[in-house]
């Protein structure tokens, strides 16, 4: 091998093509370049304090969520099988609507214990769907419309005033936070004008003044 050096012309090409970005990627890289006093040992150990609490929060807020979902999942888990469920409560509900206090009166003494068991059916079914986190929605005639919780179907007048809810069609469930089905409500437009409050309760009623679905609803649409 040969110990010549490269002449002075031969060094200037290397530098100049190297480059003022190429050098400043090599300083950065030589773990001796820059600074090596305390305020640079400072910054070091402020640049680390500071990636690792942002690691512990991101692995705080990685955990939080991964909770959050899972207890999500177990609450709303039996959404679908809560909507199927609808249908069976309703059916209850329609069945003893259907008998005024009257009928339920003249009723035989075999026939009796048949409405109890539906009456005791329905409030099992009720109670087992609360226990499993759906909740019944039961609006009173009266209370104000809440179109979160509330779906009104028409609007009617009625002695209530005007906005509050005169009937209930059907009643709404929710599950958890969520809304599983709106109760679907007949709205008050306020008393008619020249009508008797006997007209404005004319309309048909069943259990505790809870509205038939569809009654009522050729008065005003």
């Amino acid at each position: 091998m040969s110990d010549e050096k490269p002449a002075p012309e031969d060094q200037t090409d290397i530098e100049n093509a190297i480059g003022p970005d190429e050098e400043e990627g090599l300083e950065a890289a030589d773990p001796s370049a820059g600074e090596t006093g305390p305020e640079a040992l400072q910054a070091q150990i402020d640049d680390l304090r500071d990636r690792l609490l942002r690691a512990v929060a991101d692995a705080d807020n990685t955990r939080k969520r991964a909770a959050r979902e899972v207890k999500e999942t177990r609450e709303y888990a039996v959404t679908g099988f809560a909507r199927d469920m609808l249908d069976v409560a309703d059916n209850l509900a329609r069945a003893l609507e259907s008998l005024s206090d009257e009928a339920r009166a003249s009723l035989p003494d075999g026939v009796k214990p048949l409405l109890e068991g539906v009456e005791m059916t329905e409030r099992r079914l009720l109670s087992t769907m609360e226990r499993h986190g759906v909740k019944r929605i039961a609006p009173e005639p009266g209370e104000p419309l809440d179109p979160n919780r509330h779906q009104a179907a028409a609007q009617i007048p009625h002695e209530q005033p005007k906005g509050r809810i005169a009937h209930v069609m059907q009643p709404g469930y929710v599950i958890g936070e969520r809304i599983l089905r709106a109760a679907m409500v007949v709205v008050s437009a306020g008393p008619a004008e020249g009508a008797g409050q006997g007209d404005a309760q004319a309309q048909p009623k069943a259990n505790g003044g809870t509205a038939q679905p569809g009654s009522g609803l050729d008065v005003e649409a």
